[in-house]
């Protein structure tokens, strides 16, 4: 495999730095919206990266459920590996990458668990499938390697036919309160664009060089 020799010129976009937005956040939602409308699969989806109680960092991809507040929302089993690093320390980073349109978003700052109530509001709104799969996951604990999901999945649907299912107390929402953004624009022979927006109790904007 040539793996040197793999790589693209972008050239579809560029920041008109010019004519920014004050707020991030309106920011942010001008490109998601454009994300979606380019069928990106699983435009929501992001790398959320944590570090462990021995400073080891880890990275897995999550789904973006709500941006409200100034805050960006997903839901997880509080029992997980991610959840155990934030409740240890709550530094965290999201990153967006849209290959269509060239194009990240870096998101760093603070997480923190939503309300009881709105978690209780989202998993009622979830297919009953994937409520159901959050009684049978013990997220991120050892499993056998003969373990038959499915056929949990078959007893557990036979157990709450016809029944409303509560969710559980270790499973809801995490929200994470930005304190820098970063705005990515790839452009040709790699002079990308760049744009930061900083919070110290006001939004701060800079350039930054490819």
């Amino acid at each position: 495999m040539d793996i040197k020799n793999l790589r693209v010129d972008y050239n579809k976009n560029r920041i008109d730095f010019n004519n920014i937005l004050k707020d991030p956040i309106d920011y942010f939602n001008l490109w998601f919206k454009e994300a979606l409308q380019t069928e990106i699969n699983e435009a929501n989806s992001c790398v959320l990266s944590t570090v462990d109680c021995l400073n080891n960092p880890n990275s897995r991809v999550v789904l973006l459920k709500y941006i409200e507040e100034n805050s960006f929302i997903f839901f997880t089993n509080y029992d997980s590996a991610k959840s155990r690093d934030i409740l240890k320390n709550n530094n965290v980073a999201l990153n967006f990458y849209w290959g269509t349109l060239e194009r990240q978003v870096r998101i760093n700052g603070c997480a923190e668990k939503i309300s009881e109530l709105n978690s209780d509001q989202y998993f009622n709104e979830r297919p009953k499938k994937s409520q159901l799969s959050t009684l049978i996951s013990k997220q991120s604990s050892n499993i056998n390697l003969s373990c038959d999901l499915n056929l949990q999945m078959k007893q557990i649907e036979e157990k709450y036919k016809g029944k409303t299912i509560k969710r559980p107390s270790n499973w809801g929402g995490f929200k994470v309160i930005p304190n820098r953004i970063e705005f990515w624009q790839g452009r040709p022979s790699r002079l990308h664009d760049r744009l930061v927006y900083t919070f110290d109790q006001n939004w701060a904007v800079k350039r930054l060089a490819p």
